[in-house]
C-alpha cells in the first residue's frame, strides 16, 4: 500500500529555494558609472575602505594615532609651509603603504588561507613596503627638524 501526500506549498517552497539558490550563484552585474555618479560612488567606496581600516586593522589604527598629533605638531611648528607639507606628506605615505599592505594581505587571503611560498612572499614584500615608508618618514622628519 502506497500513500501519496502532495502539498502544493512544499512544492512551492522547493521551487522558491531552488530559485533562490540559482540566483545566489549568478555573478553580480558590474555597472560602469560615468560623470558625477562615478565620482560619488568612488567617494563612497573610499570612505568604506577607510572606515574598514579604522575599525579592523590594528597597525593602521596605531599609525593613525601617530599621524594626528604629529600632523598638528607639523602645522604648528615654527617652520615654513613647504616643510610642514613635507612632514605631513611623509606621514600620509606611511598610511598609504599600510593601505597597500592590507590590500595585498586581503587578496592573498581571498585566494586561499593555506600556506604557499608565493603568498608568504607577497605579504613579506608588502610589509617591507610599510617598513621602508616608515624609514623614509623618519628621515624626512629628521632632515626637516634637525639637519
Amino acid at each position: 500500500m502506497t500513500i501519496s501526500v502532495s502539498s502544493s506549498t512544499s512544492d512551492d517552497n522547493v521551487t522558491k529555494n531552488t530559485a533562490k539558490n540559482a540566483t545566489a550563484k549568478q555573478p553580480k552585474i558590474v555597472v560602469k558609472r560615468h560623470g558625477i555618479m562615478r565620482l560619488l560612488y568612488t567617494c563612497k567606496h573610499t570612505f568604506n575602505g577607510l572606515k574598514w581600516m579604522c575599525r579592523n586593522e590594528a597597525a593602521f589604527q596605531q599609525e593613525l594615532m601617530l599621524f594626528i598629533p604629529l600632523t598638528v605638531f607639523a602645522c604648528m611648528a615654527n617652520i615654513s609651509a613647504a616643510q610642514s607639507a613635507m612632514l605631513v606628506l611623509a606621514l600620509l605615505f606611511v598610511l598609504f603603504a599600510e593601505l597597500v599592505n592590507t590590500a595585498v594581505e586581503v587578496v592573498v587571503d581571498r585566494i586561499g588561507l593555506e600556506f604557499h611560498e608565493l603568498s608568504g612572499l607577497a605579504k613579506d614584500i608588502a610589509s617591507a613596503f610599510v617598513f621602508l615608508s616608515m624609514l623614509m618618514a623618519a628621515i624626512v622628519w629628521w632632515v626637516v627638524l634637525w639637519a
